[in-house]
């Protein structure tokens, strides 16, 4: 016996379906407008049309699957970014990191240096392209299939990055930055919200254990590889700010500093090359 194809739903059916399933609206609206090639004020006048597909999607929504692997695409930062199950979903909470690069950025003259590592879709490094063209931008990945997406990021925006397959600073031997980024795996081994991310790839969210290791591993690498004055920066979980701090102090790292994110959750912190 063969199941039942799920039922062609309507505009309106679907937003309805969509609150059953406990969706929210915004999302649904974000679906049914991408499922059907038109922009949200055509879903309130067109009620009444058939979107094939948007039964089984808003399932999927609703089981946690997130809205930009069933779209394909996330905005951040002013662009909109294709993404897919190899890399993770830029947040804006990742702004924040971006908006202070860009700070550090506009003090320093001529093209200065930057390396965005784990770039996972480019995000971070098409940010900051985007925003200071005269950077030269350097994105770093070790996973290729991430680095093909963000690469595709980087063509279709006409932003010239350049992408580098690797492990963190293996890639740049001998290379010196005015700028190191890295918004890394940090999220702890035991921590409840892992399951609720499934969808998105282990690797790009957690290092097992505290959740620190990658951090410190930039902490301990980047000296060798910052120009003297550069900065390094690395987004962190709310509750990492003061081990972070207390790594960068004991390697001497100057002016450590706490960013905080739109909600006053400490985000990100950095610090300039030691000695």
């Amino acid at each position: 016996m063969t199941a039942s194809l799920p039922p062609v739903l309507t505009v309106d059916a679907a937003l309805a379906r969509a609150r059953d399933l406990g969706v929210e609206r915004g999302d649904a609206q974000a679906l049914l407008a991408h499922l059907t090639g038109q922009g949200r004020a055509w879903l309130v006048t067109h009620g009444d049309t058939e979107v094939p597909g948007a039964a089984a999607a808003l399932q999927q929504l609703s089981e946690g699957v997130p809205l930009a692997h069933l779209t394909g695409w996330q905005p951040f930062h002013g662009l909109l970014l294709q993404v897919s199950p190899a890399t993770l979903i830029p947040r804006p909470d990742t702004e924040t990191l971006v908006d202070w690069a860009l700070e550090l950025l506009a003090a320093l003259p001529g093209s200065p240096t930057v390396v965005d590592l784990g770039t996972g879709s480019g995000a971070i490094a098409l940010a900051i392209k985007a925003a200071c063209p005269r950077a030269q931008v350097t994105a770093v990945d070790l996973s290729a299939d991430a680095l093909t997406v963000a690469r595709a990021n980087g063509e279709r925006l006409q932003l010239d990055v350049d992408w580098r397959l690797g492990s963190w600073f293996e890639p740049l031997a001998g290379q010196r930055f005015d700028l190191i980024v890295s918004n890394p795996p940090y999220i702890a081994g035991d921590d409840p919200h892992l399951p609720a991310l499934r969808h998105e790839p282990l690797t790009a969210l957690t290092p097992g254990g505290d959740g620190l290791a990658d951090l410190q591993h930039l902490v301990n690498g980047a000296p060798t590889h910052l120009q003297p004055g550069g900065w390094l920066l690395m987004e962190h979980g709310w509750d990492q700010a003061e081990p972070v701090a207390a790594a960068l102090r004991a390697h001497g790292y100057r002016h450590p500093t706490l960013r905080r994110d739109l909600a006053g959750r400490a985000r990100a912190s950095g610090g300039q090359r030691p000695g």
